[in-house]
């Protein structure tokens, strides 16, 4: 492009900059659209540097005509963006083209300096009265080294940079959608090829950065080596900057999101562990040998379920480290560990419960092998003793002694009788062991007959009696289609299948019942794990304000507790006491007497609603409970209360537990109602409940993000009560004004979170503080504030679902705004039409009020 205006690093009086218009014949050729661009190219740094800056115009026109300075005035007066202070004309050298442009400049000088001051110069001389000749360059008598090819290789650098930059900020903004768009998936290998395929993304474009970066950090040396170009290095300087910035948010981003996925891959592999030991659990036994493999296999079982009970303790654990730091979805994952934790429970239950059951089964297994061997022995006895060895006394004596000694032999199993028995293991072999004392009592008959022949024949010599072809009867009967002699015990009984589950006992139990019972059974079930849990976190507190926060103030212990710690009892366990005294005073109580009624535990919590704000309070005050205790969670204090109360876990666990239980109460609630009929007793109260518990768990959430506003000028209290927050992605459109290059070169949407006020709603910006990544809390910047009586809402957006519009007083503002689902935004648009609705009548009311006529 041909050289018709030019900006060096030259400055007149005030600071001003100086723009050359150096002599260029096809000036006036020049498009009014293309001036307007080179005058706002070569002003646009100094004003977005320095606003309000002045500018001075050298127009050198020497060789020129009036005809021609008079065009350029015009066109300078009607194009020029900035604050234009003097132009410096040249005037003509000849004298005749002097001699016209005097005169004309006389008769038009009024109205050219209606528009703005203009100097018409003879000579260079005269320039150097307005302008020292160090800021000039060597056409105009000046000393300032200036060469225009190389300002325009420096300035086609400094551009590409910014494009760069620019290019680099789409690309980000592409791969954040497309994470933001992505949804979880529901198989673990489709979580790691996510992994994968994300972490790949995010390398290239971290080195893509890095590749700006390094050309940026080239540009900004050369030009601090040069010390030339104030104005280009501050834009380079800026551009670098907002690089380092996107480059910051991108990797915080990426990061909150890979730990996502890692988090839900854990959560999977876990969920897919637990079922595998579960379904392991479910075993079938059939003889003793295998009973004895089981209960091996058992152990084995037993040592990977530890494993996998570890596992899910350890996630659990960082899940409820991630609720301390204040994670985004801390409802959910305090949730998730308390279902982590009665899934552990349910398993050492279930596993304990089999091995019981086994060893029992094993037991009784035992027994009836020797009952039967017993029975085996009895049957083998009776069918050898053959009538011709005792049709004398003696030897019908010798056969008595073995049936008493076979009878003093028996199995104290079979003493304990077939009732018995079978009310001890009615849940597992009840028909077997009828059996079996079938068998035994047909024995037993066999004996007595034997005896009472035997004895006859021992009291006195008689005829022999044939018994032979009888007991061999009564024997085959037993026995049938085998020889005596190799008669084995699987003969004699049939096999035991032994079949035990936990949820099949649930469900043959609930099938024993009445339509009735099974949800009252249910829900008592329920109270009772209600109360037992509410009496162990009454406890739990009691300890930890004996244990801990008591003796902070014990003289023994004085020489192990930090001089930062002194003092400090309120902060680090906020009102814990008060919530002590509420559960074990009021609550507690309360709930007792509701052990035998669970219909009442609804009005229960609604009685007891407004006692339990206390935990909106310990909850804003956790951010600095958790500082201080990171700071001194090592120290020796807390070591020796800890050894001095024997718990297994610090105290930073137990300053959950608050939280932990304000989530635990909204699940029994559930449970609750899921087993109370619809229009029971209580049913309508425990609902009630339910949403209380619900509200209150949201009231908390939403005020512990309301205390990290910062910035904002005024009360909060008087917005009225906070009703909805949440993070959206912002897009800002304003009537007058033209759009900065600056916004341009920004990460594009702004994300925004925004809270919904009762009269107004505020827009701010969320920021990380500074720290270790675990230190930082996060807190949110004010930026805007709309008055809910001059907002305006348009539902449904071309371009997405998620996106609504707020338009503010009459649409001089536009905020389109993309929530992160389609329910968020249905949720808020609902909250927003309410607000309104109830704006407009109320501002009915007011109209029919000042307008209704007075009666007298």
């Amino acid at each position: 492009m041909n050289k018709c205006a030019f900006r060096c690093r030259c400055r007149g009086e005030d600071s001003s900059v100086i723009i050359t218009l150096p002599e260029y014949s096809d000036f006036s050729d020049i498009p009014e659209e293309s001036l307007a661009k080179v005058l706002t190219y070569l002003t646009f740094i100094p004003r977005a540097r320095q606003p309000g800056v002045k500018f001075i115009i050298i127009l050198d026109r020497r060789l020129d005509t009036w005809t021609s300075i008079k065009t350029a005035l015009a066109r300078i007066a009607a194009s020029f963006p900035g604050n234009l202070h003097l132009v410096l004309v040249l005037r003509p050298t000849s004298f005749f083209q002097r001699t016209v442009t005097d005169l004309g400049f006389r008769f038009s000088q009024e109205d050219f300096m209606l528009k703005m001051p203009v100097v018409m110069l003879s000579s260079v001389t005269d320039l150097l009265r307005y302008i020292d000749e160090n800021q000039l360059t060597s056409e105009f008598g000046g000393t300032l080294d200036y060469c225009h090819s190389d300002w325009i290789v420096l300035r086609t650098a400094i551009e590409g940079f910014a494009v760069t930059v620019k290019d680099i900020a789409q690309m980000l903004q592409a791969f954040g959608t497309e994470v933001a768009e992505t949804e979880l998936p529901n198989e673990g290998t489709t979580i790691v090829q996510l992994l994968s395929a994300h972490m790949d993304k995010y390398r290239n474009l971290k080195e893509a950065i890095r590749s700006v970066s390094k050309e940026g950090r080239h540009l900004l040396a050369n030009l601090e080596a040069s010390g030339r170009e104030g104005d280009s290095l501050w834009e380079i300087r800026l551009d670098w900057e907002t690089l380092r910035e996107m480059e910051s948010a991108f990797d915080g981003f990426f990061e909150k999101h890979h730990l996502k996925l890692q988090q839900c891959l854990q959560l999977l592999r876990y969920e897919r562990s637990f079922q595998e030991v579960r379904q392991g659990v479910s075993l079938s036994v059939e003889t003793l040998a295998q009973t004895e493999q089981t209960l091996r296999d058992l152990d084995g079982l037993n040592a990977r379920a530890q494993e996998e009970i570890g596992r899910a303790q350890a996630i659990a654990l960082r899940g409820h480290q991630l609720a301390a730091c204040h994670h985004y979805a801390m409802t959910v994952i305090v949730q998730r560990c308390n279902e982590l934790q009665n899934r552990c429970d349910e398993l050492s239950h279930a596993l304990s419960s089999k091995h019981t059951h086994l060893s029992h089964v094993y037991q009784l297994l035992l027994g009836l092998q020797q009952a039967q061997k017993w029975c085996d022995d009895g049957v083998y006895l009776l069918a050898q003793q053959l009538v011709d060895k005792f049709q004398s006394k003696e030897g019908a004596q010798a056969a008595l002694k073995d049936i008493d000694r076979l009878l003093e032999e028996a199995p104290s199993l079979l003493s304990s009788g077939p009732d018995v028995l079978a009310l001890e293991w009615e849940s597992v072999l009840t028909p077997e062991i009828q059996k079996t004392f079938e068998k035994h009592t047909v024995l037993q008959d066999m004996i007595q007959n034997r005896q009472s022949c035997l004895r006859k024949l021992a009291d006195k010599h008689v005829r022999p009696i044939q018994l032979v072809n009888i007991l061999l009867t009564l024997i085959f009967d037993l026995l049938p289609q085998r020889p005596l002699a190799l008669l084995s015990l699987s003969c004699v009984f049939c096999q035991i299948e032994v079949m035990h589950d936990y949820q099949e006992n649930r469900s043959a139990l609930l099938s024993n019942l009445d339509g009735q019972d099974s949800p009252d059974l249910l829900k008592r079930h329920v109270m009772k794990e209600l109360m037992e849990t509410e009496r162990a976190y009454v406890e739990e507190l009691r300890s930890v304000l004996l244990g801990y926060r008591a003796e902070m103030e014990n003289p023994a212990l004085a020489g192990l507790l930090p001089a930062g710690l002194q003092n400090k009892r309120d902060v680090l366990f906020g009102n814990m006491p008060e919530i002590y005294d509420f559960h074990s005073r009021i609550f507690l109580q309360d709930l007792e007497g509701c052990l035998e009624t669970p219909e009442r535990v609804g009005a229960c919590f609604l009685e007891r609603k407004e006692n339990f704000q206390v935990y909106e309070c310990y909850c804003q005050n956790k951010p600095r409970s958790e500082s201080l205790w990171r700071q001194f969670s090592d120290c020796a204090f807390f070591q020796e209360c800890q050894r001095n109360l024997e718990h297994k876990l610090g105290l930073d666990s137990y300053l959950l537990k608050p939280i932990q239980r304000l989530t635990k109460y909204q699940l029994l609630l559930k449970e609750l109602l899921k087993d109370s009929p619809e229009g029971c007793e209580g049913s309508f109260q425990l609902q009630g409940a339910l949403t209380a518990m619900l509200d209150l768990l949201k009231s908390v959430n939403d005020s512990m993000h309301q205390i990290a506003i910062t910035g904002y000028q005024g009360e909060l209290c008087d917005l009225g009560r906070v009703l909805m927050q949440g993070s959206f992605s912002v897009w800002i459109s304003h009537k007058r004004g033209p759009t900065r290059m600056k916004e341009l070169a920004r990460f594009k949407p702004m994300q925004r979170h925004l809270f919904l006020y009762e009269r107004a709603l505020l827009f701010c910006k969320r920021r990380e503080e500074q720290g270790g990544r675990r230190d930082r809390t996060p807190s949110y910047s004010f930026k805007h504030c709309l008055k809910m009586s001059a907002v305006g809402i348009t539902e449904n957006v071309k371009g997405d679902v998620k996106r609504f519009e707020l338009w503010y007083s009459g649409r001089e503002e536009v905020y389109l705004v993309q929530a992160p689902t389609v329910d968020v935004k249905m949720a808020w648009l609902n909250e927003l039409r309410r607000i309104l609705t109830n704006q407009q009548k109320l501002l009915k009311g007011l109209y029919v009020t000042h307008t209704r006529p007075c009666l007298f």
